[in-house]
C-alpha cells in the first residue's frame, strides 16, 4: 500500500546532499574517533579507509532500489527487503531494530550538543545544571522545524550544512601544515587486535547514510536523483573523515587526543588563533546539529510506511494536512527519545544500534541479489545504470563485509560476556548489543504477532 500521498516533494538536489552529509559528519568522527584511538593509535585513518569499501558497496543496493517505482516511497529498506521476498516479517524486524536505533542516536546527538555548546560558552554553562534542558531544548527545536514542513528541514539542514563545510575547510587546510610526523608513531598502538577491535564501533560514523533513502517520498524526481547523490556524497564524507582524522591524530599526541572532553576544538587551537579556533568548534555544533536534524526524520517516516502496510496503528501514518508532515509520528518521536534522555537509560537503544544497522545491510544486500530471481517485475524496473555484474559483486562484498563486522562484535561483546555477570552488566547499564539485539528482536516478533493478528481481524 502506497503510504506517501500526503507527504510534500520539497526536497531537491542540494537539500538531499545536505540531509546525507548532515547525518553522515555528526558526532560519530568528532567523538568516536579519539575515543577508539585509545585501542589502536593513528591507525584510525586506515580504518576509516578500509569502510569506506563496504560502506560504497551497500550503498549500490539503495541506489538500485531507489532507481524503481519504489523509489519515489519513504520506506528504505523496509519497503526494499519486504518487496523483494514477499513477505513482511524479516522487514518489519530489521525496520524495529532501526527505529530503535535512531531513537537512541537522537537522544545521543541532543547530550553531544549540549556538550559541546557547553564547552563553547567558556565557563558560562556547566554540565550539571544546564546539559539535561539544552538537550532536550535541542529536541524540541528540531522536532518544531519538522511539525512545520519539510521544506523547513531542508532550509535549516542547507544553512548549517553551510557554516559546517566553511569550518572543516578552517580546520584542515591550516592543520594539514600543522602536523608532525612523530606522532603518528606507533601506527598500530595495540597491534592487530586493537585495530580490529575498532572496526564495528568506527563504523559507526558511517552508519546513517541508508537515511536518505527515507526521505524519497519527499524528494523531487527521487528515482533520478537519489542514486547518484549516495554515491557521490559518500565519497565526500569518506574524504571529510581521513582528512580530520590525519590532521587530528597528526597535530596532537594519542594521550591528550583521548583524555580531551572536545578533541577537535583542542586540535584546532594548537595552530588556529583563538576566534578561528572556536569558529571550529561552533562547526563541530553545526556537525552534530545537522545529524540530530536528520535523525529526527527517520522514525516517523517508517511509521508511515508500516502504517501503511497495516502493521503499525493507523494514527502512525497520519499527514497533518496543513503541513505534510507525520505530527503524530514526530510527537513520538519527540516522546521516547526525550524519555531516553530524562531517565538515562540511553544505552538500552543506543548500544543495538551498530549491530543492528549492520544485520540491517546484510539483510539489504541479500536483497539485491535476490531481485533478479525474487522479483522479476521490480527488477525489470531498475533505471540506475549500474551494470548487474557490478550490482551482484556490491551485494557479495557488502554481505561479506557486514558478516565479518557482525563476528567481530560478537567476539568483542563475548569477552564482556565471560568476564561479567549478567547483574553486573545490568546494574552497571552495560549491556552488550548482543544481548540487547536479542532482547529488541524478541519484543519486535511479538509485536509483528500483533500486528498481523490485529491486521486479520480488519
Amino acid at each position: 500500500m502506497s503510504a506517501g500521498p500526503g507527504l510534500r516533494r520539497d526536497l531537491g538536489t542540494i537539500q538531499s546532499y545536505a540531509a546525507l552529509l548532515g547525518i553522515l559528519i555528526g558526532a560519530g568522527i568528532f567523538r568516536v574517533t579519539t575515543e577508539e584511538g585509545a585501542l589502536t593509535g593513528p591507525s584510525v585513518i586506515l580504518a576509516y579507509v578500509i569502510l569506506a569499501v563496504p560502506v560504497l558497496a551497500t550503498s549500490v543496493g539503495y541506489s538500485v532500489f531507489l532507481s524503481t517505482p519504489l523509489g519515489t516511497e519513504p520506506g528504505g529498506e523496509y519497503l526494499h527487503i519486504s518487496r523483494t521476498f514477499g513477505g513482511y516479517r524479516v522487514a518489519f524486524i530489521g525496520a524495529w531494530l532501526k527505529v530503535i536505533s535512531y531513537l537512541g542516536a537522537l537522544a545521543y546527538l541532543a547530550n553531544a550538543l549540549a556538550d559541546y555548546v557547553i564547552q563553547l560558552s567558556g565557563g558560562a554553562l556547566t554540565a550539571g545544571p544546564h546539559r539535561l534542558p539544552l538537550a532536550l531544548g535541542s529536541l524540541i527545536f528540531f522536532y518544531l522545524v519538522h511539525v512545520m514542513g519539510v521544506r523547513w528541514f531542508g532550509r535549516i539542514q542547507v544553512a548549517m550544512c553551510a557554516l559546517l563545510g566553511l569550518s572543516l575547510v578552517v580546520l584542515i587546510l591550516p592543520g594539514l601544515t600543522a602536523i608532525r610526523p612523530a606522532n603518528y608513531r606507533p601506527f598500530f598502538a595495540r597491534g592487530a587486535s586493537g585495530f580490529l577491535a575498532v572496526l564495528p564501533p568506527l563504523f559507526f560514523s558511517y552508519a546513517g547514510f541508508e537515511s536518505l533513502a527515507q526521505t524519497a517520498g519527499e524528494v523531487r524526481d527521487s528515482t533520478r536523483r537519489l542514486p547518484g547523490i549516495f554515491l557521490k556524497g559518500i565519497l565526500a564524507t569518506a574524504a571529510v573523515f581521513i582528512l580530520i582524522t590525519i590532521v587530528a591524530f597528526g597535530v596532537l599526541p594519542l594521550d591528550r587526543l583521548r583524555a580531551s572532553d572536545a578533541p577537535m576544538a583542542e586540535v584546532a587551537a594548537v595552530y588556529l588563533p583563538a576566534g578561528a579556533a572556536a569558529f571550529v568548534s561552533l562547526g563541530v555544533i553545526m556537525a552534530i546539529a545537522t545529524s540530530l536534524n536528520a535523525t529526527m526524520l527517520i522514525p516517523s517516516r517508517l511509521g508511515v510506511m508500516l502504517a501503511g502496510d497495516g502493521l503499525a496503528p493507523r494514527w502512525l501514518g497520519a499527514i497533518a494536512g496543513a503541513t505534510g508532515t507525520p505530527v503524530l509520528g514526530l510527537t513520538l518521536t519527540l516522546a521516547i527519545a526525550a524519555a531516553l534522555l530524562i531517565s538515562g537509560q540511553l544505552s538500552l537503544a543506543l548500544t543495538v544500534a551498530v549491530l543492528a544497522l549492520v544485520i540491517l545491510y546484510l539483510l539489504h544486500s541479500a536483497a539485491l541479489l535476490a531481485l533478479p530471481r525474487r522479483n522479476p517485475a521490480l527488477f525489470a524496473a531498475v533505471t540506475a545504470g549500474i551494470p548487474l555484474p557490478a550490482q551482484r559483486a556490491a551485494a557479495v562484498v557488502s554481505m561479506i563485509a557486514m558478516a565479518g563486522l557482525i563476528g567481530l562484535q560478537v567476539m568483542r561483546d563475548a569477552r564482556v560476556l565471560g568476564s561479567t555477570s549478567f547483574v553486573e552488566r545490568l546494574s552497571g547499564r552495560s549491556l552488550t548489543s548482543v544481548e540487547l539485539v536479542v532482547f529488541w528482536t524478541a519484543l519486535g516478533f511479538v509485536m509483528y504477532a500483533l500486528a498481523r493478528r490485529a491486521r486479520r481481524a480488519q
